[in-house]
């Protein structure tokens, strides 16, 4: 098995365990609550959302709309009438804390196989990684690049 096919295995292998651990806390999707977290790290504008959940334009808005009826997310006007800022909800904030209690659940059961120096190394390379894909595909991120500021 080639190195992509490894990380591509481990990311269907830690998908699964996750939504199996929040299956007992939430009828929430997953790629929902996935937003609701980039939302919570700063990811303001849903053409970063879109790009950071890798999909398309007219998805992260459907996505938006759904987190917007469910109260989870409000718009809010951005500096240009075209753009919206994102912010979660009191109740966005309580969706989140199932996904940020099984990923710390999941970090600890990965300690089992992998101890601290060795985690926090593949962490690294992974983030080197990411870091070189993204350039290489996209070119430097710059901030307002969208016509939205920010």
């Amino acid at each position: 098995m080639t190195f992509a096919e490894h990380l591509a295995s481990l990311r269907r292998s830690i998908r699964r365990h996750l939504t199996e651990k929040l299956g007992a806390r939430t009828t929430r999707p997953f790629n929902q609550l996935l937003a609701l977290k980039a939302i919570s790290e700063g990811m303001r504008r849903q053409s970063a959302l879109a790009e950071r959940l890798m999909v398309d334009a007219p998805a992260a808005s459907r996505l938006v709309d759904r987190l917007e009826e469910d109260g989870l997310v409000l718009r809010q006007a951005g500096e240009d009438r075209r753009c919206f800022r994102l912010e979660l909800t009191a109740q966005g904030e309580r969706e989140l804390s199932h996904l940020l209690d099984a990923l710390r659940e999941l970090d600890g059961e990965l300690g089992e196989y992998l101890p601290e120096p060795e985690l926090s190394e593949l962490k690294r390379l992974m983030e080197k990684l990411q870091t070189g894909l993204s350039l290489r595909s996209v070119g430097p991120d710059v901030p307002g690049t969208d016509g939205c500021g920010e």
